[in-house]
């Protein structure tokens, strides 16, 4: 049952297990689901794990059931209906006089052209034959799986509410903002207990004050705090204009976070040569050399930038296009140094992946770990910084 819907999803990007699809199943068997309304937002809750996956569900559950049809059994219901007079009773002149002019046949093709106009918006219950919004034969019709199709209220239906795709910025391949960006660093933390004693141990109070016979010993500890100290090295000017914005918000996030012990920022154009930058401008010079000496190697070092540069930028000494960069040494060993200082770095590239097939880009990339600057790569840039070397 619904077979071609698991792997609709699964196509889509949803990661449903098979122990979540059998869970649905089962609601099924009992009857929990009534209507297409319940199953959009039951199954949601069953098979999606994170809010990231929300607008993939949204858009396998508009391709899957946007173009339902009635299925056989229905013909067998219609039947039924027709067999019983009172039903009859029920319809006005105008749509008794429809019934007379049409065969089963025809029946059959205004059912499924009407089912076809669920995602329209109702005035009342499911549309079929009838005017006024009202259906000759109770709601819409029905899915294999015995779901109605239609509904009792006026309300928008699921397939409507998929159509919107309200969920479409959650998704985890989507630019970031402010707020994502500082959960996502978040991940970075590592909490020791360093500094003053300035914190109370109570179980040791206790202790020792029960061996101290009642009279109270205050014994004290230090406090928890994350000693993670981060360096941001962004690449402005440029080709990098277009990502302005983006990056403007991994900046305010991460000078914004509270949780780093430290947090050094610098800019550069295109590479790193001999000298980085405190400021946008580029006008508060700082020799790199300088960085590299003062800078202990457990900083985390994120490297933001497209990579992309002519080649001779990258490998050639005085390769820099910038009139005041003078680069005794070629950009691609200044990058070395770095690489190499640091014990942990990645790069992340506001590009899209697939432009990514650039020679001065994969030279990079084969010095630092790149990824993209979403959320999805931006969790994974973090991971990658917390593991040990």
């Amino acid at each position: 049952m619904f077979t071609d819907f698991f792997y609709t999803l699964k196509r889509r990007g949803v990661p449903v297990s098979m122990t979540e699809w059998m869970t649905l199943m089962e609601a099924l068997s009992r009857g929990f689901i009534a209507n297409l309304d319940d199953f959009y937002y039951l199954a949601r809750a069953i098979l999606v794990k994170s809010e990231a996956h929300y607008d993939y569900y949204d858009v396998a559950f508009q391709e899957y059931f946007k173009g339902v049809e009635a299925p056989a059994e229905i013909t067998g219901q219609i039947l039924d209906w027709l067999k019983d007079p009172i039903n009859r009773m029920t319809l006005g002149k105008e749509e008794r006089a429809l019934f007379d002019e049409m065969d089963l046949e025809e029946l059959m093709k205004e059912f499924e052209k009407r089912l076809a106009e669920q995602t329209e918006q109702h005035d009342g219950g499911g549309h079929w034959i009838g005017r006024g919004g009202t259906s000759p034969f109770g709601h819409s019709g029905y899915h294999p799986a015995g779901i109605r199709i239609g509904g009792e209220s006026g309300g928008r239906h699921a397939i409507q509410v998929a159509q919107e795709r309200k969920f479409k910025n959650y998704r985890s391949d989507l630019v970031l903002d402010v707020r994502q960006i500082k959960l996502a660093l978040r991940g970075l933390r590592q909490l020791s207990r360093i500094g003053l004693e300035d914190e109370l141990d109570l179980e040791r109070t206790i202790d020792a004050t029960a061996k101290n016979a009642g009279d109270i010993e205050m014994v004290w500890r230090r406090s928890r705090k994350n000693a993670v100290k981060v360096l941001l090295l962004m690449d402005v000017g440029g080709s990098m204009n277009p990502f302005a914005r983006l990056c403007s918000r991994l900046f305010s996030a991460a000078n914004s976070a509270s949780h780093f012990k430290d947090f050094e920022y610098f800019y550069f154009h295109n590479c790193i040569y001999d000298y980085l930058y405190t400021d946008v401008e580029r006008s508060e010079a700082v020799s790199t050399s300088y960085i590299l000496n003062t800078f202990e190697p457990d900083y985390k070092v994120f490297l933001v930038g497209d990579a992309r540069m002519a080649t001779s930028e990258l490998l050639s000494k005085y390769g820099a296009i910038y009139y005041y960069e003078q680069n005794e040494a070629p950009g691609l060993v200044r990058l070395k140094q770095v690489a190499e200082h640091f014990t942990h770095c990645v790069w992340l590239n506001p590009e899209e992946l697939h432009f990514w097939n650039h020679p001065t880009v994969l030279m990079v990339g084969k010095l630092f770990p790149m990824f993209e600057l979403t959320l999805e790569g931006l969790n994974q840039a973090v991971k990658k910084l917390i593991v040990k070397k």
